[in-house]
């Protein structure tokens, strides 16, 4: 069985060598590169099963980064910021971060995410060679979510989502006005048990809200969020 593969790309040294290190612990195979452009050429080399990214590397950021990788393979990123900045994190999710991470973090909190990550991936692959028929078109209004291509379009124009945003669309809007909790959605699509990641959910949640408007999600404070359809 060929083992994970994960490419960590931090430009300080200490903290690569110590995230590469807690990795390899779990049983991976780690990476290391130091900067941006040494990490696309990796990641084309490696084709890794996820990639650990710091946001700020010399050369390229970490947003061009992704950009760049995402251009052609669909790798699950973990993305690590040294700002606690709803600004980043929305954009790092936006250019198509999986997950975000804030520095300082935890090395069980780091792995935690690693395996949701990874776990994700592998279900989405299975799925993929299921066979099954084909998932209809679900529309509400104006909006229609394309299950079967992962493609959503709202008034006819298509919205580019991530893959964690996506599934999260799917999961609220399987249940239309029904209120989640931040945990359920959690456990469901990051695959958590452990409910420290819930800023992560509602990080999401204000990145489906600004690229598909305020209106479709529902805040119900203190408890989660309900997924409210367009008007006919």
């Amino acid at each position: 069985m060929t083992k994970t593969t994960i490419l960590v790309v931090e430009d300080e040294p200490t903290i690569a060598t110590a995230v590469a290190q807690r990795l390899v612990a779990e049983g991976w195979h780690v990476e290391v590169a130091g900067d941006g452009l040494t990490a696309v050429d990796a990641a084309a080399r490696l084709q890794p099963d996820l990639i650990v990214l710091d946001v700020m590397l010399p050369g390229i950021d970490g947003l061009e980064v992704t950009r760049r990788i995402h251009a052609h393979w669909p790798t699950p990123i973990l993305m690590l910021t040294a700002r606690d900045d709803e600004t980043d994190m929305l954009i790092g999710l936006g250019v198509g971060a999986d997950d975000y991470m804030t520095k300082p973090f935890s090395m069980r909190e780091l792995v935690a995410r690693c395996k949701a990550l990874l776990r994700r991936a592998q279900h989405t692959a299975a799925a993929g060679q299921r066979a099954q028929a084909p998932v209809p078109v679900v529309t509400f209004g104006d909006l229609a979510i394309d299950q079967a291509q992962r493609r959503v379009h709202r008034d006819g124009e298509e919205i580019h989502l991530t893959p964690t945003e996506f599934d999260l669309l799917v999961m609220l809007a399987a249940s239309p006005h029904t209120v989640l909790t931040r945990e359920k959605l959690l456990a469901e699509v990051w695959d958590w048990i452990d409910a420290s990641g819930t800023r992560t959910v509602d990080s999401h949640i204000k990145a489906l809200r600004r690229k598909l408007g305020a209106g479709l999600i529902r805040t119900v404070h203190g408890v989660g969020y309900a997924f409210e359809p367009p008007s006919e």
